[in-house]
């Protein structure tokens, strides 16, 4: 994360004036995105004698003012199963990730199902079996380079059935910029709502924190794609700038739901926008 980053700017201009372009480029390599960073910059230059100490308190204020400091807890339904899709990029970590929440959601006490729409990775069908059996929560899989649509449509019938009370399915890894892979994830969505009208009842992406505007770039087209509502962000353990979470919040009005912090599976947690605040510092 970005933690340190507030005080990475006291060290480079306490005791002189502030350098406007150092400091533009100190937000931008942090991952911040270019608007933040100008609403930061903007609010700064109506003061007088700017001071090293100001800009951390103008940029803490103008991070506030985006950043949801409340996750609200994930909570089933009373009589059906709620569907999480999982989306986003290869190598994000988005099975990993899909897996660790199973393993959280059981944790809270509830009952979960797993759906291994990425059919057309027979390694991705394994991981994920792999994962459930560890868990110990029931895997739906179809065949190698099955219509994944149809397996969700299936996942679901079954989660029902048995009244799960979460479904999380995981999707193939796709580029943002492959219109015919983003039209499958479109038929994934209207076969779940042959089901249910307002499933799936969240679309999450997972992004790898260290990619830095990439992250952005591909929260950005995966929501005018599909529409999103929310963001697992990955590699959060020292590697990654915390900036893309400012960056998402900020410019799509999404809100990081979990983090992602080590391999372990106990290692997502949810975003906890008080405490992301703090280690800025």
């Amino acid at each position: 994360m970005a933690f340190g980053f507030f005080k990475n700017i006291i060290q480079k201009f306490t005791g002189k004036p502030v350098d406007w372009d150092e400091l533009e480029e100190m937000l931008i390599r942090a991952d911040l995105g270019v608007p933040m960073t100008m609403k930061i910059l903007k609010a700064l230059q109506e003061r007088q004698n700017v001071t090293a100490n100001d800009v951390v308190e103008v940029a803490r204020e103008e991070i506030q003012k985006v950043l949801p400091l409340d996750n609200p807890p994930l909570r089933p339904f009373p009589a059906k199963p709620k569907v999480i899709l999982m989306v986003g990029v290869n190598g994000t970590g988005k099975t990993t990730s899909t897996a660790k929440l199973a393993w959280y959601l059981k944790s809270k006490r509830h009952t979960v199902m797993l759906a291994a729409a990425d059919t057309f990775r027979a390694a991705a069908i394994e991981q994920l079996g792999v994962w459930a059996e560890r868990i110990g929560v029931e895997m739906i899989k179809g065949q190698y380079n099955a219509d994944p649509a149809a397996l969700c449509y299936d996942a679901y019938a079954s989660a029902d059935r048995k009244n799960v009370e979460f479904l999380i399915c995981d999707t193939a890894g796709r580029l943002h910029t492959k219109h015919n892979l983003m039209a499958e994830l479109n038929k994934v969505k209207r076969i779940f709502a042959k089901h249910d009208e307002q499933a799936p009842h969240e679309v999450w992406i997972v992004v790898d924190a260290t990619t830095g505007s990439n992250a952005l770039q591909q929260a950005r087209e995966f929501h005018q794609a599909i529409g999103l509502t929310g963001v697992i962000v990955t590699k959060l353990d020292g590697s990654g700038k915390g900036g893309t979470v400012i960056a998402i919040q900020n410019e799509l009005g999404l809100p990081t739901r979990f983090i992602g912090t080590g391999e372990k599976l106990e290692q997502l947690e949810p975003f906890d926008g008080r405490k992301f605040l703090e280690q800025l510092l």
